[in-house]
């Protein structure tokens, strides 16, 4: 066995029915206007996305609505992210889907931290992040892992060039 250190400051809630305190836990970290972010019209069809909406409605919190992040998540919808937040004066992300929503969720909580930056250089590693907005996640499939890491993965689709960020801010 080989020596590490591991670190996780991570709470995880878990149990049918706990989307139903999004609300609740996004005013335990100083949420008060949401971005949902998504994939594809699975947590739509599911009523999960209507579950965790009305869930912050209950608890005074406002949220919009940003989808079509695709498996290896774009720059471009990161870009999207980052400026639709700006503009509506966001201040928590939430990530409802996969490790690839919660990637695109990470990358934008970094943009929105440092806005006289841009995000592609730290996946460039050009510098690193000196802070991270508030972001969580209601996990849909647990298959990656990104739920509970300190890192991500972005596609620039124009070059066709995907890179890794690790940093223990988000």
């Amino acid at each position: 066995m080989f020596n590490f250190d591991y670190y996780t400051p991570t709470e995880v809630v878990f149990g049918k029915g706990t989307e139903n305190r999004t609300g609740e836990l996004v005013r335990k970290y100083g949420g008060s206007k949401v971005l949902l972010h998504y994939g594809g019209g699975s947590v739509v069809r599911s009523g999960l996305l209507d579950r965790i909406q009305k869930s912050l409605q209950e608890s005074g919190i406002g949220c919009l609505e940003l989808g079509g992040v695709v498996p290896n998540p774009h720059l471009a919808k990161v870009y999207e992210g980052i400026e639709l937040c700006k503009k509506e004066n966001v201040d928590f992300i939430l990530a409802v889907g996969g490790g690839s929503v919660i990637d695109s969720c990470k990358a934008i909580a970094y943009g929105l931290a440092e806005p006289e930056y841009d995000v592609w250089e730290l996946y460039e590693h050009t510098r690193k992040a000196k802070a991270c907005f508030p972001v969580a996640s209601v996990l849909t499939i647990a298959a990656a892992g990104s739920e509970m890491s300190n890192s991500s993965v972005i596609t620039k689709a124009d070059t066709n060039d995907m890179r890794a960020y690790v940093d223990y801010l988000a």
